[in-house]
């Protein structure tokens, strides 16, 4: 069975290719995959299907030729990832299942727009970010607590704003309350804010840990940021450990622009499959 393995601003993926639609993954597979010592190693892996061999909801794939089946590093199931959006279409466009520079792409969070910028940065549209009362959860780390703010997009999130991200503990024992507010379980973002127009971001992902990156959550940052800064301003940068990506408010749409790698591609062993 083929694969490739590629990343956005760190957030790693490996990718496997189901042309046919005949794989399906369970979680075991999944983990074996993203085991950074007995596997391949990465955050998630994105089963690459073409949109008409997916028995799910028509309307997540509407338009779209592929449909992006994501699975987090624990193996569980996401709505939607926004680097490994990118990452998907960067090798869709590499093996030349796609030859145009926009297209659609099929996510469980509904079909999304793709644009190839001259620069060879990846946009993604994202939809609209549902941010809610800003306080209504609280993020916990240590003894330390922050108000955290909702937001869905469309992966649940809670964003905390913190004096110095850079001066956090270990946020992978982080935790969210109350659980009501998040029945799935929640990526938690901590947030320094920089300027009215940039930020500084930690993210806990809900199924994969602490990542170097996460597209959804700097859309969530970034909306949340917006909305109670009381100044709307657009793009915002957000810098994350991998890098940067930006994230630009457009009437009801949010686009998330950064840069895809593809590093390798290869074959997994029989037997080591076999096992899983």
């Amino acid at each position: 069975m083929q694969f490739a393995k590629g990343h956005g601003t760190g957030n790693d993926f490996v990718l496997i290719p189901d042309l046919e639609g005949r794989l399906n993954l369970d979680p075991t597979q999944v983990v074996g995959l993203c085991d950074r010592r007995f596997g391949l190693g990465a955050d998630g892996v994105i089963r690459v299907v073409p949109s008409s061999l997916v028995g799910e909801v028509p309307a997540m794939s509407d338009g779209a030729m592929w449909f992006m089946d994501y699975r987090n590093g624990d193996g569980s199931i996401a709505e939607m990832c926004g680097n490994g959006a990118r990452v998907f279409a960067k090798f869709l466009r590499e093996e030349k299942l796609v030859d145009t520079r926009e297209f659609v792409i099929g996510t469980r969070g509904g079909p999304r727009k793709v644009r190839i910028e001259s620069d060879g940065m990846i946009s993604i549209e994202m939809g609209s970010v549902l941010v809610q009362e800003h306080g209504s959860a609280v993020v916990s780390l240590d003894e330390h607590t922050w108000p955290a703010t909702p937001a869905t997009a469309p992966n649940p999130h809670a964003v905390a704003f913190v004096a110095s991200v850079s001066e956090l503990a270990d946020i992978e024992s982080a935790e969210v309350t109350p659980e009501a507010s998040f029945p799935d379980g929640a990526n938690i973002e901590f947030v320094e804010i920089v300027s009215p127009t940039s930020i500084k971001m930690e993210v806990n992902e809900r199924g994969s840990g602490r990542t170097m990156s996460c597209g959804t959550g700097a859309c969530a940052a970034a909306a949340v940021h917006r909305e109670f800064a009381h100044e709307p301003l657009s793009p915002v940068t957000v810098m994350v450990p991998g890098g940067e990506v930006t994230v630009d408010f457009r009437g009801t749409e949010t686009w998330l622009s950064g840069p895809a790698e593809i590093v390798a591609r290869g074959e997994l062993d029989e037997s080591w499959w076999a096992a899983r």
